[in-house]
């Protein structure tokens, strides 16, 4: 399969190539040439600004392409029209924010996804982040005639994350001591490994699927307990739980998902039990959590001391709410 992959240098999209080439793909990378631009040396690169800057694919044919980096509507039309005579099938990197209410227990990809009241808005917030990736999926739809995949990938983790939204979590229980849990010991959680999504991904693409699937784990249900468990286990840290109650939480103005990462407050809850049985049915495998924290700490170990944190509690913040914790 001859693969261009717009993206391809940073986490997901280099996990991609990864899997590509173990498959036996030929890949070819499209982007800036500004993150990680030595990788891969040996694979044919195309540098443009997707936004205008599309003239280097012109008269080029791929298989499919995969697109890990659309959020603005017109600029993933504008990649998708230019490639709709150029590829057979469209992969979109879309995610799970698009569904409209996480209250709801189980979302299904037949559940109703959010709307924009002014359809040209283009800034990315965290209202608008999820209805702009589903218009997004609608303007490749429409410029590939439906022969479009949507990935909608639920928490992206594992080696390589820039965010640190899942790599707190091992490195602060490795850490030790009292360690800040958040809310409800049994809270179901749901991420997938970095390398897991990638495999499936390019298995979809092989077989040419079309349309939208959730694709987040594990397989089986995940509390927030076994999470900082089996951190624990791995790392043979003396971590230890206090658990904190989402009200007390909310009263102290932590931000879900970031401040504390995996957590959401109750109402969300849906947002960490979303169905991803059609994945699943069509050949998506998990790997053991145990192999997902070891290769994060691992990874974690290989980075600069001094690396600033994108998300997670500091030791001072988390050491000022156990405190106001233990006095309420």
């Amino acid at each position: 399969m001859r693969l261009l992959i717009i993206g391809g240098t940073r986490f997901l999209g280099r996990a991609l190539v990864d899997a590509a080439l173990a498959a036996g793909h030929e890949v070819t990378l499209f982007n800036r040439g500004q993150s990680n631009p030595g990788l891969y040396p040996d694979l044919e690169h195309l540098q443009g600004n997707r936004d205008g800057g599309l003239d280097v694919l012109k008269g080029r044919q791929w298989d499919v392409v995969i697109d890990t980096c659309g959020y603005i509507p017109r600029v993933v039309r504008a990649s998708a029209e230019m490639l709709a005579t150029a590829v057979d099938h469209y992969v979109f990197i879309s995610t799970i924010s698009v569904y409209a209410d996480f209250s709801i227990i189980g979302i299904d990809e037949q559940s109703p996804v959010g709307t924009l009241a002014d359809e040209s808005v283009e800034e990315i917030t965290g209202d608008t982040y999820g209805p702009l990736k589903v218009l997004c999926e609608q303007a490749v739809d429409v410029a590939m005639g439906m022969r479009s995949l949507h990935v909608r990938s639920g928490l992206i983790v594992g080696p390589h994350d820039p965010t640190d939204r899942f790599t707190y979590w091992p490195v602060r229980v490795a850490r030790g001591g009292e360690v800040l849990a958040p809310g409800n010991p049994d809270q179901a959680i749901q991420f997938i490994d970095v390398r897991d999504i990638a495999q499936w991904t390019i298995k979809a693409a092989e077989q040419r699927l079309t349309g939208p699937y959730n694709v987040v784990g594990p397989a089986e249900r995940l509390n927030m307990h076994t999470l900082l468990e089996t951190c624990q286990t791995v790392s043979q840290s003396d971590a230890r739980w206090t658990w904190c109650s989402d009200k007390f939480l909310l009263e102290n103005e932590v931000a879900p998902f970031s401040e504390l990462p995996l957590w959401v407050p109750a109402e969300m809850a849906g947002m960490e039990m979303v169905n991803c049985a059609k994945a699943m049915a069509a050949g998506l495998r998990i790997r053991p959590l145990t192999t997902t924290i070891r290769d994060t700490l691992n990874w974690h170990a290989t980075r600069p001391s001094d690396h600033s944190w994108r998300a997670g509690l500091t030791a001072e913040r988390e050491a000022e709410l156990l405190d106001a914790w233990d006095k309420s």
